[in-house]
């Protein structure tokens, strides 16, 4: 016989239509069960990560750099594309530039911007990085391919109609 576990988001629903929020505790309990599996999947994406000491924004941002023609974008770019602060991409790329992972180089046609450029060592890193999660995160995250597909349907539907692009 399998043991009944307590789920604590159904019990904050149940308090939040006990407490006469019951429209709106279906929204409740959606969003914080996004937030929780988001925490496990951070939490996994971080474990398999750790050894590489790489966090998974610096993360995307090597395989950001990798997918690109040239192995190199403007650090306004990265921004745009991983939809990030352009403080938060300067400080990622310092760290990966102190890391040897990548470094920075005059933009051609902007004496203004800067380009991150993938090292060699990044190459490697970001490959083995892709491996790790590939195998550790993204093969399996709980769910058959049906229910992945609608899941990355429905997200993108809340997205969407938050304006993202």
């Amino acid at each position: 016989m399998s043991e009944v576990r307590f789920d604590p988001i159904a019990e904050a629903r149940r308090q939040w239509a006990e407490h006469g929020w019951g429209d709106v505790a279906d929204g409740m309990a959606a969003v914080t069960s996004v937030t929780r599996v988001q925490a496990i999947f951070q939490q996994r994406i971080d474990a398999g990560l750790r050894d590489l000491d790489l966090t998974f924004a610096r993360y995307e941002i090597l395989q950001l750099l990798a997918f690109s023609r040239r192995g190199a974008l403007p650090l306004s770019a990265i921004g745009r594309r991983l939809q990030v602060h352009p403080t938060s991409v300067t400080s990622a790329v310092d760290r990966l530039e102190a890391q040897g992972f990548v470094v920075r180089e005059p933009h051609p046609e902007d004496r203004r911007a800067k380009l991150a450029r993938l090292t060699e060592e990044g190459q490697h890193v970001v490959k083995l990085a892709t491996a790790i999660l590939n195998e550790e995160v993204f093969a399996d995250i709980g769910l058959s391919a049906e229910e992945t597909a609608t899941l990355i349907g429905l997200l993108r539907t809340i997205r969407l109609a938050a304006g993202d692009p």
